[in-house]
């Protein structure tokens, strides 16, 4: 995918604020401090599309960004951190539900898990979302440059048993070696089908 044009849309806590559902939407999840930022960053070649931060628990709004005029990219508010005030993260769960239940134009979900972490109970929560609403989930497996080989596939078999994948649906990434964009690039596109122009 040759990403030529990107632009940031808008930020919404709720469907009134959503921008139209003119076009096809990928949507990014994961628990804060994933690499869920960073990834973003990557697929579309752009430093600071998407604000990266040392602290956990930033970004707290649906944030929308329509890529090459053809679909649209939604960052979804990290969860799971603990030094988030209660208040903030109560409202997370109801934020992301609704998006994930309201959203017509919602093709699939790139959900983001740390190959050195067990997925969390929050990771299970949102595949059961997308598998209950038939929302097909893309399992990006982030910072593989921190561990061997070897330490890699014991990882991977132990995340795809935890979520009950295959491990050969995982797919990959480091956002240091850039490791994995193309396969993720070609999920992305299986779901948003032909209306990137620019491919």
């Amino acid at each position: 995918m040759i990403v030529k044009h990107t632009e940031f849309i808008k930020s919404a806590t709720k469907p009134a604020h959503y921008p139209e559902e003119t076009l096809s939407e990928i949507a990014f999840a994961g628990r804060s401090n994933v690499g869920k930022s960073s990834l973003i960053n990557v697929l579309v070649n752009r430093k600071n599309l998407v604000r990266t931060s040392n602290t956990p628990g930033r970004t707290q709004l649906i944030n929308f960004f329509r890529i090459n005029n053809s679909f649209t990219f939604v960052d979804l508010p990290g969860y799971g951190f603990a030094k988030v005030p209660l208040a903030v993260k109560k409202e997370w769960g109801p934020m992301i539900e609704s998006y994930l239940s309201r959203r017509e134009n919602l093709r699939g979900v790139v959900l983001i898990l740390d190959i050195r972490r067990i997925p969390s109970d929050e990771d299970l929560q949102m595949l059961q979302w997308l598998r209950a609403r038939g929302i097909p989930p893309i399992v990006v497996v982030t910072k593989c440059d921190k561990l061997s080989k070897n330490q890699r596939a014991k990882q991977v078999a132990v995340i795809a048993r935890e979520i009950r994948m295959a491990a050969s649906e995982l797919l990959l990434f480091s956002a240091l070696s850039r490791e994995g964009l193309d396969p993720i690039w070609e999920r992305i596109g299986e779901l948003v089908g032909s209306e990137d122009e620019e491919n």
